[in-house]
């Protein structure tokens, strides 16, 4: 991918945010991998705020009041605003963003030393 145009999309959400009665986050990866993109990261936030103002954090004991999620990818605009038009109506409260980047390096999978 290198070679092309790239663009990022992140995607945050609440970790308890849930479409069809699953998780939000599994239903976005699905489907970003039904529309071709090369790949995407789900990461858990320790903390965050959003539009509400109001603190999500882990609490006692770990366990959270609603950590934030992000979702992460990178690819061609193109197949990134083809699989937003879907993942749009899932995400009820949260955000989108599409930027422009560059990718330095995009090593295969499992190539490690």
């Amino acid at each position: 991918m290198t070679d092309r145009p790239a663009k990022q999309l992140l995607i945050l959400i609440g970790h308890s945010d849930t479409w069809h009665e699953r998780p939000l986050y599994e239903a976005i990866v699905d489907a970003l991998e039904k529309h071709g993109v090369a790949g995407a990261s789900v990461l858990a936030g320790i903390m965050g705020f959003g539009s509400h103002r109001r603190v999500h954090r882990k609490g006692l004991f770990g366990v959270s009041d609603d950590k934030p999620v992000a979702i992460v990818a990178i690819e061609t605009e193109a197949k990134l605003r083809a699989a937003v038009d879907v993942i749009r109506p899932m995400v009820r409260e949260g955000l989108i963003a599409l930027s422009d980047i560059e990718v330095i390096l995009q090593a295969p999978e499992g190539d490690s030393e």
